[in-house]
């Protein structure tokens, strides 16, 4: 889809710090760093909702998040993991390309007040480094 930016991103037209990916499914960091380490899980092909995927798309997704969730686990040394998604303009979805958010969390993280704070790229870049090196 042209006017998606993710699907710019996996087509690698814009720019993303990638830190998985198969013929499936691709996952790179949030632009949006609540905390560091938040990767956002995609599907390859464009499905713009979570009624959208098919269910091949769907286990691999949920596959990389599993293992991606150990992987920020170990790197983050978070307390625990928010994983979510949403899906319409009502649930507050803001790109229509399917992706779920995990988000590492720690105690008292107060993720919300950074939510819409743009993180710097050479940043997305080293967390993404430090994911992909801890990947088995």
């Amino acid at each position: 889809m042209t006017d998606c930016i993710f699907c710019k991103i996996i087509a690698k037209e814009a720019t993303g710090s990638f830190v998985y990916e198969d013929e499936h499914v691709v996952a790179f960091m949030d632009i949006r760093q609540a905390n560091p380490y938040k990767v956002l899980v995609v599907p390859r092909a464009h499905a713009p909702m979570i009624y959208d995927l098919n269910d091949e798309q769907a286990a691999a997704i949920m596959q990389v998040a599993v293992r991606l969730s150990r992987v920020i686990r170990e790197v983050s040394q978070c307390e625990g993991l928010s994983v979510f998604q949403s899906n319409g303009r009502v649930a507050n979805q803001d790109v229509f390309h399917f992706h779920l958010h995990l988000l590492p969390r720690h105690e008292n993280d107060n993720h919300a007040s950074r939510r819409d704070t743009i993180t710097d790229r050479a940043t997305l870049d080293k967390l993404a480094a430090d994911l992909r090196a801890a990947l088995p």
